[in-house]
């Protein structure tokens, strides 16, 4: 496999670009995952709606700092071409140790250098036990 995960994505680059997403959003590192994107990326993340990698740098500081001991598991759905779509759970908790995990769906559309363009996610947060927790 090429270094480089570029489109058209096969099943086997697919599965490397999102376990290199899951690696990177896991580092929690804002700097280092806004490099997977685009300078004018856009998102939708909920409802919010924003361009480029200084806000996606903001948006990951300011979630991070709310998202406390975030983990994440993402899951290849589909592929084709320069898209991928992916479900994903990850688990946090707030300040007052509350803990949930959030599940969605995320989809994925990539320019010709493997960087993306366009990120669309939707989630919905449900109240856990710390004793339920999957991702540790």
């Amino acid at each position: 496999m090429s270094n480089k995960l570029i489109p058209p994505f096969t099943e086997e680059t697919a599965l490397a670009k999102v376990k290199a997403a899951q690696d990177a959003w896991n580092s929690r590192d804002p700097e280092r995952v806004a490099l997977a994107y685009t300078e004018d990326s856009q998102w939708r993340n909920r409802d919010e709606f924003f361009t480029g990698r200084e806000a996606i740098k903001e948006f990951l500081t300011r979630k991070w700092a709310s998202e406390l001991d975030y983990r994440l598991m993402k899951e290849l759905w589909a592929y084709t071409g320069n898209r991928i779509s992916v479900r994903f759970e990850y688990e946090w908790h707030d300040e007052s140790d509350q803990w949930y995990r959030t599940h969605g769906n995320e989809h994925w559309e990539f320019d010709e250098e493997g960087l993306m363009r366009r990120r669309d996610m939707s989630a919905n947060d449900v109240p856990i036990a710390e004793s339920e927790r999957r991702y540790r």
